[in-house]
């Protein structure tokens, strides 16, 4: 019987299945996010979430593997909003908030994000390269539409696709390099990567050079195409005299 004056402990509330399931997967996200799925066991799942290891059989009676698996596609779920964002300002200020929100994801992932996507994991299956190749595929539409295209012919779509690789490699230098330099100037860098690509394709595809021109009159002086211009132009300025 609880004295007067002590407060009484809290209820014990028995969780659902679906409430049992998150709280188990959020322990294994935890986990995977600092450390290679190798070097994570089903023991140390149990202990992040505080219960027996046969309660994490019975809710994923495939092991560790289901269990990263579920983890995996639970985050690529999360990676995959990084790149849907509402069709507010120019398609460059709608790309920094896009970057933001991935490298935050990055960062916050880092051991689990390099081991995703580098590969070579006991825990890789076809399964789990499908769903990394999904994510890619859905960043690169997600991609298209900021961009304004619906059916884009080849040279379009392989640009965005090879940038998208390029997002992801530099995202790996950068948790190498100890994440230097800042997130903000890696972010800035990807921005003036894609404004160049496009540029540069405009060059031999027509289809480029039309959406290019869309997007720019709606861009602003003052924003990341303007800024990389006034940089870039004395240099092309400089060097067109030369040839």
């Amino acid at each position: 019987m609880t004295s007067p004056g002590t407060p009484a402990s809290p209820a014990y509330r028995r969780l659902s299945v679906e409430e049992r399931r998150i709280q188990l997967l959020g322990a294994a996200l935890s986990l995977f996010a600092h450390r290679a799925p190798d070097d994570v066991s089903l023991d140390d799942v149990a202990e992040a979430a505080g219960v027996s290891r046969p309660l994490v059989y019975r809710y994923f009676p495939g092991g560790k593997q289901q269990l990263y698996e579920a983890a995996l596609r639970s985050a690529a779920d999360e990676l995959e909003l990084c790149f849907t964002e509402p069709p507010v300002g120019s398609p460059t200020e709608r790309l920094v908030r896009v970057l933001d929100r991935y490298l935050a994801f990055v960062d916050q992932h880092d051991a689990g994000f390099s081991a995703l996507l580098r590969g070579g994991s006991v825990a890789e299956t076809s399964r789990t390269t499908a769903i990394v190749d999904e994510v890619r595929r859905a960043a690169a539409e997600q991609i298209l539409v900021h961009l304004g295209v619906d059916r884009p012919g080849n040279r379009l779509r392989m640009m965005v696709r090879t940038w998208i690789a390029a997002v992801e490699a530099a995202s790996l230098i950068w948790l190498d390099e100890e994440k230097r330099p800042p997130a903000d100037e890696l972010r800035g860098w990807l921005v003036d990567h894609l404004v160049a690509l496009l540029a540069a394709t405009t060059a031999t595809d027509e289809e480029t050079a039309a959406v290019v021109k869309r997007l720019l009159a709606q861009e602003t002086p003052d924003g990341p195409v303007g800024r990389l211009a006034r940089r870039v132009l004395p240099v092309v300025g400089e060097a067109a005299h030369l040839i």
